[in-house]
């Protein structure tokens, strides 16, 4: 598969996670109306966040600026052989 180029694709990409996600989320708390839940759903989504943008954005910029990651599997495969 080709490396997405066309910035009208990217967004609609970044869209569609989007919107998947609220309809994932909204589901879940419709199913359960606890706020305990939605506090937890809320903190999970947020940690995963950080998590991303620890191994992706973090690693590159303040802890090995030569390695380049195309993917998790990638950033595991690094973070196992330190």
């Amino acid at each position: 598969m080709a490396d997405l180029k066309n910035p009208k694709v990217i967004w609609a990409k970044g869209v569609l996670f989007l919107v998947l996600g609220m309809i994932s989320a909204g589901l879940l708390i419709a199913e359960t109306l606890s706020l305990r839940i939605v506090a937890l759903l809320a903190i999970t989504v947020w940690a995963f966040c950080r998590a991303y943008y620890f191994a992706f954005y973090v690693i590159e910029h303040y802890v090995d600026s030569k390695f380049r990651f195309a993917g998790l599997v990638d950033f595991v495969r690094y973070a196992m052989r330190r």
